[in-house]
């Protein structure tokens, strides 16, 4: 019977491994893993009209797959030398802010109230300890879906956006002018 540690040096070839550059790729080129939901996990849906719903086709292949990015492309890259202006400000008010700190621990200690502190700002427990009763109306029902489609829907107002403006300038035309 084998040991784990024997099995593992079996199992583990270091040339090999060492120097492999493989890395699984998908059906579509993909490097890595599919991370897709699969269409019974899909939970956005889209109106297709005539009330009916089907789930929404939210994936479209990207244009780079399975190219490497460089990570100029993806890591931001330094704008100026290390050392120059920018860090010296910086350091400075890291120091300013240091000695502020430092005046305020030392007035604490000496008794003196801090000059920032008023006592007609509540504190957070006081804020916390305000219980906000704010309850859902009962009879509140959510707007029922028409089932149409955002085109069927656009389609429809503007008709009667049309007949409104239509009404108004005086012009008289059949009713049957405005259904689609």
């Amino acid at each position: 019977m084998k040991l784990f540690s024997q099995f593992c040096l079996e199992a583990y070839d270091a040339s090999v491994m060492g120097s492999s550059q493989i890395k699984k790729t998908g059906q579509r080129g993909e490097i890595g893993a599919d991370r897709r939901k699969s269409e019974p996990e899909k939970r956005r849906m889209k109106n297709v009209g005539g009330g009916k719903q089907v789930p929404a086709k939210s994936y479209k292949d990207r244009k780079d797959i399975g190219t490497q990015r460089q990570a100029s492309t993806r890591v931001q890259q330094p704008e100026k030398e290390r050392g120059s202006a920018a860090a010296s400000q910086a350091d400075a008010a890291k120091a300013e802010r240091k000695k502020a700190a430092l005046a305020r621990i030392a007035a604490r200690k000496g008794g003196k109230p801090t000059p920032e502190k008023k006592k007609d700002t509540p504190t957070a427990s006081q804020l916390l300890s305000k219980k906000k009763t704010s309850t859902v109306s009962p009879d509140y029902k959510p707007a029922k879906e028409s089932g149409y489609s955002r085109d069927e829907r656009r389609k429809i107002k503007r008709a009667g956006q049309r007949l409104i403006r239509d009404i108004q300038q005086g012009k008289d035309k059949p009713a049957s002018h405005y259904q689609s």
